[in-house]
């Protein structure tokens, strides 16, 4: 279906000993970047999101170093591991090589900057209505804008999009098409066969 979720302790045998004492732990280490960097798939394009603005220029020199081709390393200013649409997000960003930081807010995108409440979610349950609100256009907020937005930077890194103009509207296309509610449910059927 072009989409999947591969769970890192059942495919990277060293991944499922790090899992305990993360948890133990209770606090996030760098456990919580490693599956990223060590993706047994290999992937050659990759948006990772990470807990510390300090960290989005040392992970994308490491996967520079690691043959990554393309890759942008994300930290919002709100604490979240991914763009966020509450103030300042700050990038890291690989190209064939080279390495560079900008910042980017939501203002400068045509988003409304939000309150990081509206961004909550809850039990996994709720977390699927939303998933599902996002996907099939009821919801018009603040969460799909922090999923245009993010889905903009997945798409630019992965060179289908030259900037985060066209990946806005790359993503907001897949979600008013219906495109991506119908590759959810593909997901869905594959996952159950």
């Amino acid at each position: 279906v072009g989409i999947g979720f591969l769970f890192a302790p059942m495919l990277h045998g060293a991944m499922k000993y790090a899992i305990g004492p993360r948890r133990e732990i209770g606090v996030r280490t760098i456990f919580n970047v490693l599956g990223p960097l060590t993706n047994p798939a290999g992937a050659s394009h990759q948006l990772i999101g990470v807990y510390s603005r300090a960290l989005t220029p040392v992970i994308a020199e490491v996967l520079n170093s690691l043959g990554t081709e393309r890759a942008m390393v994300v930290h919002g200013s709100d604490g979240l591991d991914e763009i966020t649409v509450t103030g300042e997000s700050f990038l890291s960003i690989l190209v064939d090589g080279e390495v560079w930081s900008s910042k980017v807010s939501p203002e400068e995108l045509g988003f409304e900057l939000a309150d990081p409440k509206d961004l909550l979610g809850g039990t996994a349950e709720e977390n699927a209505r939303i998933t599902q609100d996002i996907l099939s256009g009821r919801e018009q907020g603040s969460k799909r804008d922090v999923t245009l937005l993010n889905a903009a930077a997945a798409i630019v890194v992965s060179a289908k999009a030259h900037n985060f103009e066209q990946g806005i509207e790359a993503a907001r296309e897949a979600l008013d098409s219906g495109a991506a509610l119908r590759k959810l449910a593909m997901l869905k059927e594959a996952s159950r066969s």
